[in-house]
């Protein structure tokens, strides 16, 4: 069956870095555009990043352009995310989503698009 795996959360000092990893299983992985999301307690679900299956266009939330870093690796169905200079505001649980595009360079940041979903993985900031 279909399933996306994130790790690499957990606490981390304000400034930290943390790299979290999802790991795609049970569809074509490199036929899906990835975006990543995060929900802080008491808000909404919001995009984060997002990279196309070609890995050459990606999309940046404003609040964490020069902080984030969205990679791919398709042989490994792992699509990655290396935060730095982490803030207390980046607390929250982060999931990934599969989004099936035609276009190889083209990714979307619509929550209501995306066909598969992670469970998520918590990310806490704070000292």
């Amino acid at each position: 069956q279909v399933q996306l795996v994130e790790s690499g959360g957990g606490l981390v000092q304000p400034g930290g870095s943390l790299r979290l990893s999802c790991v795609g299983s049970g569809f074509l992985f490199d036929w899906h555009a990835m975006t990543w999301f995060r929900q802080a307690p008491g808000k909404e679900r919001e995009g984060v990043s997002c990279i196309s299956r070609s890995g050459r266009t990606t999309w940046y939330q404003d609040s964490v352009k020069g902080r984030i870093t969205i990679s791919r690796d398709n042989a490994k169905k792992t699509v990655y995310l290396q935060m730095n200079s982490l803030k207390p505001e980046d607390t929250a649980v982060y999931y990934c989503a599969a989004d099936w595009r035609p276009d190889a360079h083209d990714c979307r940041r619509d929550a209501g698009v995306m066909g598969y979903w992670g469970v998520g993985t918590l990310v806490t900031v704070s000292s």
